[in-house]
């Protein structure tokens, strides 16, 4: 029955979650393509293999979609740190939670363990996080256009004809890319990728290789991510109802830790969808439907 449940998955980003014939929760995951993931559990399962006695009890697929696969791994660790299923192994992830900071210094990632730390994010993976520092480093060299340069520094800028008046320009520019803006975010995108192309062209494979790094780095710190906020406001829960489906996210110190779904009519559920917040309309309307695709 499962595996026939997963053809009703989207090939999307998202977390899924396995029941046993009793309701409990057997397994929480994260997948790039729903579809694909959770019916690679009734196929072979290599390097899954201490899954092989789960796979029998799972009686029920739950699934919400995310807008980005850092949106679904954020969701996978909240859902994790607050409980953890007997078949999962480790509570919460091992990615380390990590925020950009933007000085006149030009862009660095900072760990967030204390308020006020970071500007941006948060995002998951400290590795990640640098490596697209890296890349806006490569496009926007905010760390050549300081007033007191060393020798080195200085002729690089020189040769790289930037200066200290190109520092606002920069942090403006790097600043935009943080926030998601589109057309700068591609600008970037643009500009490592014909340097990526032209090192190729050079033979120059390992630097090749570095830039595309970057240029993945950098779509997984813009792609769209909510689940877990910087700032935490307050409160709340996020309602989505389809076909007789009502399905709640608990929004709790900025992060939804916690998903719930249960039968009710859209008389029923009407005061519920009234306190959800506009912005989380589409993300808890798809939850919903997928819902109700899965009974």
């Amino acid at each position: 029955m499962s595996r026939e449940l997963s053809a009703r998955l989207p090939a999307a980003p998202g977390v899924y979650r396995f029941r046993d014939a009793g309701g409990r929760v057997l397994y929480i995951g994260r997948a790039t393509s729903l579809r694909s993931r959770v019916g690679s559990y009734w196929g072979d399962l290599r390097d899954r293999r201490h899954l092989r006695r789960m796979v029998p009890q799972v009686a029920r697929v739950e699934a919400v979609e995310c807008d980005s696969v850092h949106e679904a791994a954020w969701l996978e660790r909240n859902l994790l740190e607050r409980s953890k299923p007997r078949w999962n192994r480790i509570r919460g992830g091992l990615e380390v939670p990590v925020g950009i900071q933007l000085d006149a210094a030009g862009p660095r990632v900072v760990h967030l363990h204390s308020p006020g730390a970071a500007e941006f994010g948060p995002y998951l993976g400290g590795a990640q996080a640098r490596l697209a520092v890296s890349g806006l480093d490569r496009i926007f060299p905010v760390r050549y256009t300081g007033e007191r340069l060393d020798g080195g520094l200085r002729d690089l800028a020189r040769v790289r004809g930037v200066s200290v008046l190109d520092r606002p320009a920069f942090l403006t520019a790097v600043a935009a890319v943080l926030r998601r803006r589109a057309e700068q975010t591609r600008a970037v995108r643009d500009g490592l990728a014909l340097l990526r192309d032209r090192a190729s062209a050079n033979l120059a494979f390992e630097l090749a290789g570095r830039i595309q790094q970057e240029l993945g780095a950098l779509d997984w710190i813009v792609a769209e991510q909510k689940v877990t906020q910087l700032v935490a406001g307050a409160d709340h829960d996020v309602y989505g109802w389809a076909g007789g489906v009502l399905v709640r996210f608990r929004m709790r110190r900025g992060r939804v830790d916690g998903w719930e779904q249960r039968d009710s009519s859209l008389a029923s559920a009407r005061r519920y969808l009234e306190l959800t917040p506009a912005e989380w309309s589409a993300f808890a309307e798809r939850g919903a439907e997928l819902a109700r695709r899965l009974r």
